[in-house]
């Protein structure tokens, strides 16, 4: 089973398919996503597996480079996210004290060591929060861990090739950890930002201890401010996990038809299912938990029969989920735990972290080349902060050449708009170091309340932050740093591009091959347990839950793939079978358990809060 996070990435990631892979929105924050389509199982299953495409004999094809790259949506505004205050108030929060010190102190030049740990306070918000300490935990770790390997490197040498290199080098492990741990928005970033700039930063070996423990202060700050809102709502992040897999649920079944947008809302929902089993899985076994099991498993059946639903419950609950009161409970649900429980998933051992790091090769090795030749034609073309080159590059890269090309127009759009915030920030934030630091803190603010619009909205905000938190130190010329990001951003932005066409990624027709397989497998295991008169306790509930999983895998693994070039063709129809396969399947294991909800059956509610 994917990872916690892994299922709210998909969630926020994928909404559309393989055959509208060209068609983008941005849904989060936090997360800028793809378009999912999933075929509607109404549609006959086809009497024969359709051949891939390359021929009558089979013969794979590899994929030309001549496909159109996204432009109409990339820039368009979406909604935001239902929870985009929480980083926006937790970065104030975080930053605002220990800047405020060091202002008091006459001390902002060290700043940047401190806002190292303070923008971990940005992670880690749809989590549980017993598994949000940990995570939380090990962000101010890796956030230090890379600080330490930038000051020490800028300590012993002044060389700007070495120091790029370095830079590359560290960007490239930040978004491979982050990717293979699922760590999740701001994901690699931050913490690449963090350390490409103290790279440049001037250093002696002696100051290094002390800065690393200032990072380490800010950032034990930063992990009590995530934890802080367990206090007032301690199974909040299970509860609006739940609430949008109701909401989701209730948008596909009233979703008419077999058409494109009830492909979108079936796709949405599974996500939306999947990713609040996996946070349900992240809790401690309690009886909320259990009461909100019970209303996923709604959610679920919803979505395996959505002309069984009715809508405006499903609705209902969800608006229920809000606040502290009483979890609904669906009055004729058995409360059975060979349907609710969750806890056999826990049993079931995630994959070593160097089995998860080897599908990443490709995405490492593009930012690994990319950061470095940025950052070496930033310093080609002389411009004295080539780092900004290095995170700008760093920045671009998703899951595939599609989504990496949308991320880049939306950095150097972001970046154009955001010199222009600067140029008429500048003036006020020069008038003391007070009205900095404060402007700092609304841009911050702004940031992480638009980037879950667009991300270059967001960018809006983070490029005059960046530049401002340069003068900390001291004040800089306005013009030059102008120039110098408008530079680095257009550098970053095609050499990244540039160096992400050519490392190929020719895995992800394999991994998809492996998904389908696990899929198919996954349905017969679900239909040989439906020919049998009397399934073993638990097997049907199982299987199904394992189908439905599979299915989701599936079609992100799809989009995935279906955004790379220099890959031989994909099996499109051969997915789309699997899918229509496998939805139909799902409706029949529900009905097979009696799992159908009766619309006018009552509904009790448990007096489990919070």
């Amino acid at each position: 089973m994917p990872t916690a996070h892994r299922a709210h990435a998909g969630a926020r990631m994928y909404t559309g398919g393989i055959r509208r892979s060209t068609k983008y929105f941005t849904d989060k924050t936090h997360a800028k996503l793809v378009r999912m389509s999933s075929a509607t199982p109404q549609h006959p299953r086809p009497e024969a597996r359709p051949q891939p495409r390359g021929g009558q004999h089979g013969r794979r094809r590899r994929r030309r480079p001549g496909r159109r790259l996204p432009i109409a949506g990339v820039l368009r505004l979406g909604r935001p996210s239902d929870i985009w205050f929480k980083p926006a108030l937790s970065v104030i929060a975080a930053v605002a004290p220990p800047n405020l010190i060091l202002l008091a102190l006459g001390r902002l030049d060290l700043a940047m060591y401190t806002m190292a740990g303070s923008l971990c306070a940005l992670y880690a918000h749809n989590r549980p929060y017993a598994a949000r300490a940990r995570v939380l935990a090990w962000v101010v770790l890796g956030m230090t861990a890379g600080l330490a390997v930038a000051l020490l490197t800028a300590s012993l040498t002044s060389d700007a090739a070495v120091l790029v290199t370095v830079g590359a080098l560290l960007a490239a492990a930040q978004k491979a950890l982050c990717d293979a741990t699922r760590l999740g928005p701001p994901a690699n970033v931050v913490l690449t930002f963090i350390s490409s700039a103290a790279l440049f930063t001037p250093q002696s070996l002696g100051q290094v201890p002390g800065h690393l423990g200032l990072a380490l202060a800010a950032g034990a700050w930063a992990w009590l401010i995530g934890m802080a809102p367990g206090l007032l709502r301690p199974h909040g992040p299970e509860r609006r996990a739940t609430a949008h897999a109701l909401n989701a649920a209730a948008a596909h079944a009233a979703t008419d038809g077999p058409g494109d947008g009830h492909a979108r809302t079936r796709a949405a929902a599974a996500a939306a299912v999947h990713a609040a089993w996996q946070t349900l899985l992240a809790a401690r076994a309690t009886e909320s938990r259990r009461a909100l099991e019970r209303l996923v498993v709604r959610a679920e059946i919803a979505l395996a029969a959505p002309a069984d639903t009715d809508p405006k419950r499903l609705r209902d609950w969800a608006r229920d989920l809000r606040g502290t009161g009483p979890v609904p409970h669906p009055g004729d649900l058995v409360d059975d735990d060979e349907l609710l429980g969750v806890d056999a998933e826990l049993a079931t051992g995630r994959p070593p972290l160097w089995l998860r790091l080897g599908p990443l090769a490709p995405i490492a090795a593009r930012t690994a080349l990319g950061c470095a030749l940025a950052g070496y034609a930033s310093l080609a073309v002389g411009v004295g902060r080539p780092y900004w080159a290095l995170v700008t590059a760093a920045s671009l890269y998703q899951a595939n050449i599609t989504l990496t090309w949308s991320r880049g127009v939306q950095r150097v759009v972001g970046n154009l708009v955001g010199v222009l915030a600067f140029a008429a920030l500048v003036p006020l934030a020069h008038l003391t170091q007070a009205a900095l630091v404060l402007v700092c803190l609304a841009l911050n603010f702004g940031a992480e309340a638009l980037i879950s619009r667009n991300y270059w909205l967001g960018s809006v905000c983070v490029t005059p932050m960046a530049l401002l938190i340069t003068e900390f130190a001291q004040v800089q010329d306005s013009g030059r740093l102008i120039t110098e990001r408008l530079v680095d951003t257009l550098v970053g932005a095609v050499v990244g591009f540039v160096a992400a066409v050519a490392v190929t990624n020719r895995r992800a027709g394999d991994r998809l091959g492996h998904a389908l397989t696990a899929a198919e497998r996954a349905r017969e295991q679900a239909a040989r347990l439906l020919a049998e008169p009397r399934p073993a306790a638990g097997a049907l509930e199982s299987a199904r839950r394992g189908l439905a999983a599979a299915l989701v895998d599936l079609r992100a693994t799809a989009d995935a793939a279906s955004g790379e070039w220099w890959q031989r063709a994909l099996p499109e129809e051969r997915v789309v079978a699997a899918e229509q396969s496998g939805h139909r399947t799902l409706a029949a294991t529900v009905r097979r358990q009696g799992l159908l909800l009766d619309r006018d059956a009552s509904t009790g509610a448990e007096d489990v809060r919070r």
